[in-house]
This record gives structure tokens, sequence and C-alpha cells, in this order.
């Protein structure tokens, strides 16, 4: 009970996000992880050595990434459990910092950056931008609650979808054409050893995020607009 008093508010929201997941209502952020998903790729293709062609989202929740070079490995391999890393990332920011305004900022300064520099068609172009001028807008306009608020939500989302994704695409339909349909023939293995790999991996790294994140007490006090 003491636990549940200390966390009530995440227990919450993820419960509202669950009960929401089928609806239109979550559609924008599911939209919002796979951009995570596509700018993981991207950004380990560039880190390994290779470059970024061309970058896509669409409104049916897909999305696609064109690279040159790079390790193909790392690449395939960095689209769900960067995605994951993002969420964490954005989440402990909530719980543990004061900067909700800067990240909020810095996040939807970064989807105008990648529209600029690798959206090449309507679609994903309408989306880079509207989120980013949301993003913008959300860090400029609302009260501090509500920024962290907001990093709180896009986290629980991502850690919510992330493993959602990887059993569905790698699990549930294997024969899907995924990342990890895509890494078993460039890599070796087979679509479900490496899915079942990054569950196992998201998994982990969800539990150490609960476990060292949260501390004794998580909830906002609604009282601070700064």
């Amino acid at each position: 009970m003491a636990w549940l008093r200390g966390h009530w508010q995440l227990v919450a929201l993820t419960a509202a996000i669950f009960t929401l997941w089928q609806t239109p209502v979550v559609i924008p952020l599911k939209i919002l992880v796979v951009i995570f998903h596509e700018m993981s790729h991207a950004a380990a293709a560039i880190l390994t050595g290779g470059r970024v062609e061309s970058f896509s989202v669409d409104f049916q929740q897909g999305g696609a990434v064109w690279t040159r070079g790079g390790s193909r490995f790392v690449t395939l391999s960095a689209g769900y459990l960067g995605s994951l890393l993002i969420g964490v990332g954005l989440l402990l920011a909530a719980l543990r910092w004061r900067a909700d305004r800067t990240v909020l900022g810095a996040l939807g300064g970064l989807m105008l950056v990648v529209l600029v520099l690798y959206v090449r068609d309507v679609a994903a172009a309408v989306i880079l931008a509207g989120t980013g001028a949301a993003l913008l807008a959300a860090a400029r306009f609302l009260p501090g609650v509500a920024c962290d608020l907001v990093l709180r939500v896009i986290g629980l989302s991502s850690l919510i979808y992330v493993p959602y994704d990887i059993f569905d695409d790698t699990l549930r339909r294997a024969a899907l054409d995924s990342d990890a349909r895509m890494l078993a023939e460039a890599v070796g293995g087979t679509t479900m050893l490496w899915g079942v790999l990054w569950l196992g991996v998201s998994a982990s790294v969800i539990a150490a995020c609960l476990r060292y994140g949260l501390g004794r007490d998580s909830n906002l006090p609604l009282g601070r607009r700064a």
C-alpha cells in the first residue's frame, strides 16, 4: 500500500494508456513511438559510419528509413531497443530532473531537424512538422507540471508499445517483413530468435528503469507550476 501511495499517478496513467490502447486517442502516441523507432535506426547508421538517405512515417503507424553504409547489425537492432531507451530516458527525465521544458523543446527541435534533413514525402513532413510544433508549443506555453506529465505519458507509451510491437511483429507474425526477419537474413538466426532476445532485453531495461528510477515517491506535486 505504501508503494501504491507513492506511485499512484504512474499506475493511473499506465492503466489509462492500456484502457485507451485500441482507441484513436492513443494513435498520436503510437506514431510518436514509431518516429523514435525510425530515428533510432537513423542514429545507429550514422554512428556506425553510414548515412541516412531518407526518413518516412505515415498515419497508419508505419515507418521506414533508407540508409547507406554503417553496421547493418547495429542499425537493424537499434529500432526497437533505441526507441525503448528514448522512452526510458524521457520517463526518467520527468521523474528525476526538473528540466521538463528543456527536454520537450529539444525533442520538438529534433523532429524539425529530421524533417529538414531527411524527410522526402508529404505525410511524413506533415507528421514531423506537427509533432515538432506541438512539442515546442508545449514546452513554451504549458505550466511545468503539465510538461512533466507530457514526458511521463510519452515515456510510458514507449515502454508499453515497444515490447508489444516486438511480440506482434516477431513472434505472433513471424513471417512479417520485420527488422528481426531482415536481421536473421543478414547475420543468421531466426526471426523468432531475435524477437525473443529483444523482448528479453526490453523487459530487463523496463524493470531496471522502474526499480532504479521511481524512488520512494514519483507523484507530481500538483501545485507546482514553474
